[in-house]
């Protein structure tokens, strides 16, 4: 009989927690083993029953989810997933606990709840079965100074793309991420200088009201203006546009963006494929395309558009994707010039913008 994923579930509301519980425990290959009312509670079963997933609401009484994370984090080796309201404060303090090493987040039930929780049921058994895999994948990891190296003879995989060689002169950036791409991300778009003078756009899959903390936090720490795109924004140089939760973005000329409300593609909105299939069509050999670690296939599409019309194309490493989906179908289109550790891109895009 195979082992199921233990989970515990952490929220000051009862009928969250058996909500979530339900949603969990319906799942053939995870069970709930215990739930906890606030921060104090969740530390101390944490502890005791070590379970391999704990869900944890971001606002509780008594210790919040931050607080509870980063005990959680020191003293177990259980992945967290985390529970967000939509609301400033909630959004806020989910990138500070993405930020403090929670695997992902998802959005808690509003408003029609019995709705709400039918659509999250897949969203979180998947997540749940992705931070999983993270832990067995953990057990296989070294560390090198900031960046996580698995124990293989795994190699960083550079020009695997045959044909024409890349001699653009680089106007634009675009890039895609889902889970485990708000840390990349920072760490990607904080180390590129005012220097780079060209606009950066950026597709990370998340809900509707937590892309403006992402962007905000960002631009506090970064030489480019970050802002959340809206429709119709003027294209500048040095600014970093990341796609609104909800909505796609396109790059509608040289000198705009457009925003709209098509479709999910890949069972999101904004799609990165949206993004960079748009910008291949505007810069054509003068775009460099990059995807890091995420669930799914969206940007495969997109970087097969940027090669064909004579683009770069990167894609992060499996050694330090949080999860290997999203560069993993890129890689296997054929259309990836180079596969990168996350703390090598920043320093790829910025030799391929300055290279003459």
């Amino acid at each position: 009989m195979f082992k199921k994923i233990s989970v515990i579930v952490v929220d000051d509301s009862a009928f969250m927690r058996k909500a979530i519980s339900d949603m969990i425990n319906s799942q053939k290959d995870m069970e709930v083993i215990e739930v906890a009312r606030n921060g104090i509670d969740a530390i101390e079963k944490a502890i005791r029953l070590s379970p391999d997933i704990i869900t944890l609401d971001v606002e509780m009484p008594k210790l919040n989810g931050l607080e509870a994370l980063k005990e959680i984090k020191r003293k177990t080796k259980s992945e967290v997933i985390m529970l967000s309201s939509l609301t400033a404060e909630g959004s806020e303090t989910t990138m500070d606990c993405l930020k403090e090493g929670a695997f992902d987040f998802i959005q808690k039930p509003s408003g029609s709840i019995s709705l709400d929780i039918d659509i999250l049921v897949n969203e979180l058994a998947e997540k749940i079965r992705y931070a999983n895999r993270n832990i067995k994948r953990a057990s296989n990891t070294i560390i090198r100074g900031n960046v996580k190296v698995q124990n293989t003879n795994n190699v960083v995989r550079a020009s695997v793309q045959k044909g024409k060689m890349f001699n653009g002169d680089v106007k634009a950036i675009v890039i895609g991420a889902s889970t485990g791409g708000p840390k990349v991300l920072f760490e990607i778009l904080t180390s590129i200088p005012k220097s780079i003078n060209i606009p950066i756009f950026v597709v990370q899959h998340m809900p509707k009201g937590f892309t403006k903390a992402f962007a905000d936090r960002i631009n506090k720490n970064s030489e480019l203006n970050v802002v959340e795109a809206r429709d119709g924004d003027r294209i500048e140089k040095n600014t970093i546009y990341i796609a609104p939760g909800g909505y796609h973005m396109t790059i509608k000329s040289k000198d705009q963006i457009a925003l709209d409300l098509d479709p999910p593609i890949h069972g999101v909105r904004p799609a990165v494929d949206k993004l960079f299939e748009s910008a291949a069509k505007v810069y054509k050999d003068t775009l460099v395309g990059c995807i890091c670690t995420g669930m799914g296939k969206d940007g495969a599409i997109g970087i097969k558009s940027i090669k064909l019309l004579g683009g770069y194309t990167i894609s992060q490493d499996e050694a330090t994707s949080v999860v290997y989906g999203m560069p993993k179908a890129a890689y296997e289109t054929g259309c990836v010039d180079s596969t990168l550790p996350y703390g090598k891109i920043s320093e790829e895009l910025i030799r391929l913008v300055r290279r003459k």
